[in-house]
């Protein structure tokens, strides 16, 4: 299933404006508005090469502290998120995401990255990777993460997805040893 044209301009147009925002995104952001121009099924996980993820910074209310999982599968401390599933709202699709693999209510998108507060707009782009497995062939997710607040529930329920759930201080993904994606956006949330 093809992703609707007219979804495609929003969609470009964030990726667009965080590339503006944030310098160090702008070639990543160019790789991810081909690969949307060039595939109509982008969004779809059929597509073999690889195709869109949602992903949310879900913070905690002070914005001290992010949720990460122990990826059952990868084996990795990540963030939350996952496929698109035939969606370009990704901002949706991340908010989905959250809502399932922590098991908290509450959450909201945050727009502290919106211009004119008419569009929630990404955080930070990823485009990493997947290792082949039975079924799937080596492809790569192109990644589009989102700010995520947490509300006052703040007791995470791990699904078959994780291995754990942990909140993490977010200066601590500063250290050696953490996912580079990870340590990026920590750098951005903190400003340093």
């Amino acid at each position: 299933m093809d992703v609707p044209v007219n979804e495609r301009p929003r969609l470009r147009t964030q990726l667009l404006q965080l590339a503006a925002r944030q310098p160090e995104d702008a070639e990543r952001a160019a790789r991810f508005v081909a690969f949307i121009d060039a595939y109509t099924d982008c969004a779809q996980r059929s597509l073999q090469i690889g195709h869109l993820t949602g992903s949310a910074w879900l913070v905690d209310p002070s914005g001290e502290r992010v949720l990460l999982t122990l990826h059952r599968k990868l084996d990795r401390w990540l963030q939350l998120g996952g496929h698109a599933d035939g969606s370009l709202d990704l901002s949706a699709v991340a908010l989905r995401e959250a809502v399932e693999e922590s098991g908290l209510s509450g959450l909201r998108l945050d727009d502290r990255n919106s211009t004119d507060g008419s569009a929630i707009l990404p955080f930070a782009l990823d485009d990493h990777r997947i290792p082949a497995r039975a079924n799937e062939p080596e492809h790569t997710h192109y990644d589009v993460c989102y700010v995520i607040r947490a509300g006052p529930d703040l007791n995470p329920v791990i699904n078959h997805e994780s291995k754990e759930l942990r909140w993490w201080p977010i200066a601590d993904l500063l250290q050696a040893g953490v996912e580079p994606f990870l340590a990026r956006m920590a750098r951005r949330w903190l400003g340093v």
